[in-house]
């Protein structure tokens, strides 16, 4: 498996490299990307085939457009996430206002709240699987084992304090999926949707 953050040294490299038109720079980085891109774009579109095309769509963007990436910007991987998220919501899109132009049930009002719903879930699974993994580890005894602070700080081997602290910086971290989801997002995660 790949490293989860990639260092900014390796993130410029490999720009120059796609920039140079290295297939092997293209392999490198979907090796690296490719379970997370489709991991988002399925968390969007809900679909096992459309995750399929839009992970080639993000990848064949990537090989086309090398240049459009900007390493003073940002990690690779928030930019390769990014991407994935704008082209999952414009599928998603276009596929349901095809839906409903078809005579499908559901309003734009609707389709508008399934975008931002799907957007949500996918923005909060990224920050999940990005998170440090202290972070990553304290939210899923207090989440799915429910233990409280005083449980997660024993079962994690750290101080009260310590768990608490994990908990309030994890869950602070996952707040900002819902806000980010919609228009005017962090730059980080490519704006809006």
């Amino acid at each position: 498996m790949a490293k989860q953050d990639a260092p900014p040294r390796w993130d410029r490299k490999m720009q120059q490299r796609l920039a140079r038109g290295e297939a092997a720079a293209l392999g490198e980085l979907y090796d690296r990307y490719a379970s997370l891109v489709h991991g988002l774009a399925h968390r969007v579109l809900g679909d096992e085939h459309a995750a399929d095309t839009v992970t080639r769509e993000v990848f064949a963007h990537v090989w086309e457009h090398p240049d459009a990436y900007d390493p003073k910007q940002g990690p690779l991987r928030s930019w390769v996430a990014a991407l994935t998220h704008r082209l999952a919501v414009q599928r998603l899109r276009t596929t349901e206002t095809a839906a409903l132009a078809r005579g499908g049930q559901g309003s734009p009002e609707e389709l508008e709240h399934k975008v931002r719903r799907a957007s949500a879930a996918a923005r909060a699974d990224y920050i999940v699987h990005s998170m440090p993994a202290p972070l990553r580890a304290a939210l899923e005894l207090a989440y799915f084992q429910r233990r409280d602070y005083r449980q997660t700080a024993a079962d994690l081997g750290v101080t009260e304090d310590e768990a608490r602290r994990r908990l309030r910086l994890g869950l602070q971290l996952l707040s900002t999926a819902h806000d980010a989801g919609t228009p005017g997002a962090p730059p980080e995660y490519g704006g809006a949707a």
